[in-house]
């Protein structure tokens, strides 16, 4: 099957499309991408995204979004097959992961029950009418359903792309937020597990953008951070969030690294150069930390390899480097998968693993009680005038 993923990340950067070709089930899948576009939202629209994650807002402002999300995603798809040469009609599903705009893992009580809950946008109707194909999207709510985090779904792609009979592996995203799956040598699924480190990207994009009012998105090569001092008193407290020690499986987002966690840099009064390389450093140690306390008692780590924005700022990289001296680190790419590209392709795997009716969760990762089929099935139901 031709199956076109769409991620929506927690930076709100672009609508990433990956076009993947498909065989085979569970396990034994076999992957291939055929095209990857990263396509730009539109003037305003991120901002509007951002007015909504995890903010008071009204329940209009959700609604209209979810729409005009799904039109755009949906459009996003066409774009990438017009880019790509591949033909709407050689496509044979889409999976999208949607935007999220809340995610609470850890239940709280409301009216005397314990909820857990979360919340993407990006009509999947929507996307069936520009597309015309089967859509299978919000994949997260099943495996919270089932007791678990919700988060992460990609260790399901990591595992069937990186098992290795010899090698103990890591696979690190390094996006808004920074995740990881360990893949035990010879180990199956029920084996790896994975979890949410901290911030990645997020809390240094939204310093970088503060501090150029909106000009620059992100620190471009780690060059502001390597202009400034660390401060490790600051890092050393940051470090003591009770999120670290935290044992997994566990997730998180905008909820605990966003905008009131960005205020809060601010209001310690360093240089902007400082806060930015403290925050970078932040990023590195976590990883590091979460590496150090979670993983090496259960195994060796042989390979680190990298995916995300994150693997191009060398001010994140080079300390993990240091930080593992015997570990072998590089980027997916050297490993045949596209580093930007990784978690589009995953939920182009997780949506075709729900439409064959297969459960794509691992509950080693997650949490849930039990391995669960992800994700809503639209119809596709034929394209709509442009």
């Amino acid at each position: 099957m031709l199956v076109a993923g769409i991620m929506s990340g927690t930076s709100v950067d672009a609508i990433d499309v990956a076009l993947v070709e498909i065989s085979g089930a569970g396990s034994s899948l076999v992957v291939q991408l055929v095209c990857f576009e990263e396509i730009p939202f539109p003037e305003g629209v991120r901002e509007e995204v951002l007015g909504v994650s995890n903010a008071v807002v009204a329940t209009s402002r959700i609604s209209q979004l979810n729409f005009m999300l799904g039109r755009l995603f949906g459009e996003a798809v066409l774009e990438t097959c017009g880019r790509s040469g591949v033909t709407v009609q050689e496509l044979d599903l889409v999976g999208s992961h949607g935007q999220t705009i809340y995610h609470q893992a850890a239940p709280t009580r409301l009216r005397g029950f314990q909820v857990s809950s979360t919340m993407q946008i990006g009509e999947p109707a929507c996307i069936a009418l520009v597309v015309g194909k089967p859509v299978v999207a919000d994949f997260r709510p099943a495996d919270v359903a089932a007791g678990g985090h919700g988060a992460p779904l990609v260790p399901f792609l990591d595992f069937v792309l990186f098992r290795d009979p010899k090698i103990n592996r890591v696979a690190l995203n390094i996006g808004g937020i920074a995740n990881l799956t360990a893949i035990p040598a010879a180990a199956g699924s029920e084996a790896v597990f994975a979890f949410d480190t901290g911030p990645g990207n997020m809390v240094i994009d939204q310093l970088v953008q503060r501090f150029s009012d909106g000009a620059e998105r992100f620190d471009r090569d780690g060059r502001i951070a390597a202009r400034g001092a660390v401060d490790e008193l600051l890092l050393a407290d940051l470090l003591e969030d009770p999120y670290y020690a935290q044992p997994p499986p566990k997730s998180t987002g905008r909820e605990l690294f966003g905008e009131e966690f960005a205020t809060m840099l601010q209001e310690q009064g360093l240089a902007r150069e400082s806060l930015v390389a403290t925050a970078t450093e932040l990023t590195a140690r976590s990883i590091l930390l979460a590496i150090e306390r979670f993983v090496l008692p259960t195994m060796p780590v042989d390979e680190l390899l990298v995916s995300g924005g994150g693997w191009r700022n060398p001010a994140i990289i080079q300390p993990i480097r240091e930080g593992l001296a015997h570990t072998r680190v590089q980027s997916t790419d050297q490993n045949g998968i596209d580093s930007d590209a990784k978690e589009a392709i995953a939920f182009a795997v997780l949506a075709y693993e729900t439409f064959h009716g297969r459960p794509a969760n691992l509950p080693s990762a997650t949490g849930a009680d039990h391995p669960t089929i992800l994700g809503k099935i639209v119809p596709g139901v034929g394209r709509c005038p442009h």
